[in-house]
């Protein structure tokens, strides 16, 4: 348990599954999730199955309010490559359709830096998100993550075609 001013970060439990579900099924946050289908429960269990409880490239955490107790959101570094020392980093808040806040979300990416960092020895996070995904561009700045480059045109999405943004963090240890 990695403890924050506001949350803390745990082992995603398959307690979790359930609310994380509902969160990635909801369209007002699906969008800007790369896996844009719809998930289903066998889906979600697989995912958690092999993923977060056997793949040594998957670090997932869940996002737990400290003052209440509750599961928020998730966040993780997903893809991590060893050799390179790099992870792709994700968060979300998925308790009243934040998504993104400056309380919460901000939170728990500081503490997650500093574990890919600190505890894992990465030398780049990044992550890739949409152009429309106003929030994270916001977010990313805040955090202090540059923007490494643009794949044109690459994502389909509200009947026009967007832009994904690369956007990376080093470890200036």
């Amino acid at each position: 348990m990695i403890t924050g001013n506001h949350i803390l970060l745990r082992a995603v439990e398959e307690t979790d599954l359930a609310q994380l579900l509902e969160w990635r099924n909801n369209p007002d946050l699906r969008k800007y999730f790369r896996e844009f289908r719809e998930l289903n429960h066998t889906m979600q269990l697989k995912w958690f199955n092999e993923r977060v409880n056997n793949d040594p490239s998957t670090r997932m955490f869940s996002i737990v309010e400290i003052k209440t107790n509750k599961l928020i959101g998730a966040c993780g570094l997903c893809y991590i490559d060893w050799i390179n020392k790099s992870a792709d980093f994700s968060i979300y808040i998925g308790k009243d359709e934040l998504y993104i806040d400056d309380v919460f979300s901000l939170d728990a990416a500081k503490l997650l830096i500093a574990y890919g960092f600190k505890e894992l020895n990465l030398h780049r996070l990044w992550s890739e998100i949409y152009d429309f995904d106003i929030k994270k561009k916001d977010f990313f700045n805040k955090l202090n993550f540059d923007i490494d480059g643009v794949f044109r045109e690459s994502h389909w999405h509200d009947n026009k075609w967007n832009d994904s943004l690369i956007y990376s963090l080093l470890n200036k240890k």
